[in-house]
């Protein structure tokens, strides 16, 4: 790392940044050179916004095994060995093609099927771990139905929540080259063999505070996460103001566990309209009435002038970061396969984002 920091421009080269290096050698890189972006009061790490990019595995959407797929084959695959256990056991070969190997015939027909039944029990267990996640979330549901008609005594409204059903369905589907991988919607519409990276960015330096990557193609379930990942990095950087995020990121648990954290959530909750009333620029909401639940107080706090001004810093600090990582640096699809590997790539490549961020920043 000091060897590193020595290729750096100045603004990272100072003895008392090597200084804070020698002193978090046991740190990771990333948090290395956020300490060194704060000791050269480069930001005040105030403010971060988070956001998710879609980038391609290594391994093609049409490597993919769906279950309903798998089972029409491995019946296709079944009958064909019967038939060829029959014709090797009759006595006349004279149906048998001249040139056919049976017993290699048969024996690629059963390697496929044990291929397809360890593709089958993968899909399955992912079925399973999702029945339960969604049986969780439904008993969820249904509890608080329950408690709001305790409490107001009518029956509220709405349809009521559908149970999850067990087991994997037809589309549900494996990557033969990268398992770990996932079919997930891409910007521009499509659909194609990714992973979705994650990184919260301070809005001051735009340097990526906590890379993270996931299997899941929605943003929802990446907040708390990421919220573990803040309060585990050094003092000085585990205690933003605000989080600013879009609204794929929005849910009530989301907004209490920020809240819970002492941090202020900015997540929209729906989509803003693209040509407001230029007079809704200057305006104030009304007080908000109190008792108010924190997602109340969220909505109120976005449409305020300070809120809004907070949240417009969202779009100009990670989504350009994201956007140089992939039109600049060049990087649209991951070199390595499997969960661990691609983690690991996809933090050195916002480690380098970060070193390439500090060579234009300069000290205050």
């Amino acid at each position: 790392m000091e060897a590193a920091l020595r290729c750096q421009p100045a603004a990272i080269r100072s003895l008392r940044d090597l200084e804070v290096v020698k002193n978090a050698r046991q740190l990771p890189l990333t948090v290395q050179v956020l300490q060194v972006a704060r000791e050269n009061q480069l930001s005040r790490f105030g403010t971060v916004s988070l956001d998710g990019t879609k980038i391609h595995a290594n391994a093609s959407r049409h490597s993919a095994l769906s279950y309903g797929h798998a089972e029409k084959i491995e019946a296709q695959l079944k009958a064909e060995v019967q038939e060829m256990l029959a014709l090797a056991e009759a006595a006349d070969r004279s149906c048998v093609p001249e040139g056919v190997d049976l017993p290699a015939e048969i024996q690629r027909r059963e390697d496929r099927l044990a291929a397809i039944a360890a593709a089958k029990a993968k899909i399955e267990a992912r079925a399973k771990e999702r029945f339960e996640r969604e049986q969780a979330e439904f008993d969820a549901k249904l509890a608080k139905r329950q408690a709001k008609a305790a409490a107001t005594g009518k029956k509220p409204g709405g349809k009521p929540p559908t149970p999850p059903a067990p087991g994997p369905r037809a589309d549900d589907q494996l990557n033969l080259t990268d398992e770990d991988s996932r079919i997930m919607k891409v910007t521009g519409g499509g659909f194609e063999q990714c992973y979705n990276a994650q990184a919260l960015v301070d809005t001051e330096s735009m340097l990526v505070m906590v890379p993270h990557l996931t299997q899941a193609g929605n943003d929802k379930e990446q907040v708390e996460p990421m919220l573990a990942r803040i309060a585990a990095l050094p003092e000085g950087l585990n205690q933003p103001d605000q989080l600013l995020a879009d609204t794929g990121f929005f849910s009530e648990r989301n907004v209490e566990r920020c809240q819970a954290a002492g941090i202020e959530p900015l997540i929209a909750v729906g989509r803003d309209e693209h040509h407001p009333d230029w007079r809704r620029r200057f305006e104030e909401p009304a007080p908000l009435e109190q008792p108010a639940s924190p997602v109340e107080q969220m909505k109120h706090a976005l449409k305020t002038r300070a809120g809004r001004a907070a949240y417009a810093l969202r779009k100009q600090t990670v989504e350009p970061v994201f956007g140089i990582i992939k039109s600049v640096m060049g990087f649209r699809q991951f070199l390595l396969r499997g969960l661990d590997n691609v983690r690991a790539e996809w933090t050195l490549v916002c480690l380098a984002w970060n070193l390439k961020r500090m060579a234009v920043l300069r000290p205050q």
